[in-house]
This record gives C-alpha cells, sequence and structure tokens, in this order.
C-alpha cells in the first residue's frame, strides 16, 4: 500500500533531477527567510518613525515613493520586463490602488497609535473579512469547516482586546479598517485575474499599484498633513533628521522588500501554503515586536492572541477541505 500511494505522488517528476529539487527547495526557504526578515525590520523602524514623527499619511507616501522608484529602477535596468498596460487595464486596476493604499494607510494609522503587536492581533482577522466579502461579491461561500475555524479567531481577538495595556478605540478600528480594505483589494484582484485577456503576473500588478497608489496619495498628504517632511521642518520640531530619514528609507525599502518577496513566494505555492506561511510570519512579528519594544503583556493577553493565530492556523488548513458536488 505504502508503493501504491507513492506512484501517483512520483508520476511525472521521475526525470527532476535531485539537485534541482534540492535548489527550488533552497530557494523557496530563502525567500520565506527574507519574507519574515523584512517583515520584522518593517514593523520595528515604521513604529519607531510613527512615534517620532505621528504623520500616517506623510510616512504611507513615502513608502509609496520609494517603492515607485524602485520599481522604475526595476523596469528601467530590464530586472523586470516592463508591461505594455492599457487604459482599459488602468481603470481595471485603479479599484484595486486605491483599496491597496488605503489598506496600508489604515496600518500605519493603527501602529501609530497601539503597540505592533496588537495591530497584528487584529489582523489577524483577515481572514474573517475575506470571507464575507468572497460570499458578497464573488459567491463563494464558506464551508462549515471555515466557518468554525473563524469562531477562534474572533474570539481570541475580542479576548486580547479586552486585555491589551496599549488599547485605544483609534487603533484598534485603523486595524479593522485595514483588515476590510485589504480583504476588498484580494477580492478585487481575483476578480481582475481571472479576465485572460487582461490578467497580468503577480509582481506586475503589484508594481504597478505601487505606482498608482503614490500618485493618489501624494496630493492627498499635502492636503491633509502638509509638507511636514522637509529638513527645516524637522529640525524645528527638534527630531534627529538623520535618523528619521534613515529610519524611514529602511522602512520603506523593507515594506516594499517584503510585499514583493510575498507575490515571488506566491508564484512558486499554492494559496494555501502562502496563508499557512502568513500565518507563522505574524507570530515572528508579533513575538520579536514584543522583545524588541519590550511591551507589556499579561498571560490573558498572551491566551487570547494565542487563540487567535490557532484559528488562523485551522482557516488555512480548513480551507483544503473541498465541498463536496452532488
Amino acid at each position: 500500500m505504502a508503493r501504491a500511494t507513492s506512484v501517483p505522488e512520483s508520476a511525472g517528476a521521475a526525470e527532476i533531477p535531485k539537485s534541482k529539487s534540492a535548489m527550488d527547495t533552497l530557494v523557496l526557504g530563502s525567500l520565506f527567510g527574507l519574507w519574515y526578515l523584512f517583515n520584522i525590520y518593517f514593523n520595528i523602524y515604521n513604529k519607531q518613525v510613527l512615534k517620532a514623527f505621528p504623520y500616517p499619511v506623510t510616512v504611507t507616501s513615502v513608502q509609496f515613493a520609494v517603492g515607485t522608484v524602485l520599481v522604475m529602477i526595476m523596469w528601467t535596468f530590464n530586472l523586470y520586463k516592463r508591461p505594455k498596460i492599457s487604459g482599459a487595464q488602468l481603470a481595471a486596476i485603479l479599484p484595486l490602488a486605491l483599496v491597496h493604499t488605503l489598506g496600508n494607510l489604515f496600518t500605519n494609522m493603527s501602529l501609530g497609535k497601539v503597540a505592533v503587536s496588537f495591530t497584528h492581533t487584529i489582523k489577524a482577522m483577515e481572514p474573517f473579512f475575506s470571507v464575507v466579502l468572497s460570499a458578497m461579491f464573488l459567491g463563494e461561500f464558506p464551508t462549515i469547516w471555515v466557518v468554525a475555524s473563524l469562531l477562534p479567531i474572533v474570539g481570541g481577538v475580542g479576548l486580547a482586546s479586552m486585555t491589551e495595556a496599549s488599547f485605544n478605540w483609534a487603533g484598534f478600528w485603523s486595524a479593522m479598517a485595514s483588515n476590510l480594505t485589504n480583504q476588498s483589494r484580494n477580492v478585487l484582484s481575483k476578480k481582475f485575474m481571472v479576465k485572460k485577456e487582461e490578467s497580468l503576473d503577480n509582481i506586475t500588478l503589484f508594481s504597478i499599484i505601487t505606482i498608482m497608489s503614490f500618485i493618489l496619495l501624494a496630493p492627498a498628504t499635502i492636503f491633509m498633513e502638509g509638507v511636514k517632511f522637509t529638513p527645516s521642518y524637522l529640525q524645528s520640531a527638534g527630531l534627529n533628521i538623520r535618523q528619521l530619514y534613515t529610519r524611514s528609507l529602511i522602512a520603506a525599502l523593507c515594506f516594499h522588500a517584503y510585499q514583493q518577496v510575498s507575490y515571488m513566494i506566491l508564484q512558486r505555492v499554492s494559496p494555501v501554503t502562502h496563508s499557512v506561511g502568513n500565518c507563522v510570519k505574524r507570530v515572528v512579528v508579533i513575538v520579536t515586536s514584543v522583545l524588541f519594544f519590550r511591551s507589556p503583556v499579561s498571560p490573558i493577553n498572551s491566551l487570547g492572541t494565542g487563540i487567535a493565530l490557532s484559528g488562523v492556523f485551522l482557516y488555512s488548513r480548513v480551507k483544503r477541505i473541498k465541498p463536496k458536488t452532488a
């Protein structure tokens, strides 16, 4: 029976050299390591910037600006093929760029108000929003197993919120708004990618969305917060200009890098595997941020966070279960 079950798994793969398989595994493992590393550094440096410079719209705009420069460099030097985009495609991508902009803006607003660990605990509710929005706009209704996996997520987040030392409503609702907009982006992306004549690969789509997000947010930044990133303003505010610029640049580079690597991983693995990796990434970010910032965490708060993350892991596993067709 062991030999019989191993035949389908090895069928068609006999010609693949073991060295190539080992190399692919090494590359994939390296990408996951970079994904987590860039995420850790982004959250640490971004939090430091937002504590000293409480202007999340400006900070988000700077991150999109740096990402835009990186995309231009990538296309100019043919590090990645420059796409040919039609007006119809740009019109279809515009809603994606809008919710992508809002999602990252709300995340920065939350990070500026509460602890990094708490923001990521709230963001563990992303599967809940994904299920609701997919049912509303894609007609994809969840199985009973998926619904059951959402219960510990909601309960864990609620328990963690009640015992969070840095809790405030602005930080809480900003993180919830981030969940809503980010999952709206994912649902819209799925609808966009279904149209074969308009389909783009993930990295190209992300690159275009980054540029459009900067174009959308730059005027809003000036209108909402003015020009507050100049050396003269920072000096008058008593801030360390060099330190703030350095941390902002590192955060922006890591912001673009971790999302770029995330899409590279998604091209190599299934969405379920990517979802599991994202769950582990959130655990790593929460733990490292608690250790770095020495955030006070009560036992009940830790329990709530653990329950929520366990629910996220369970959700990513039960997504494999396909509903039976009549």
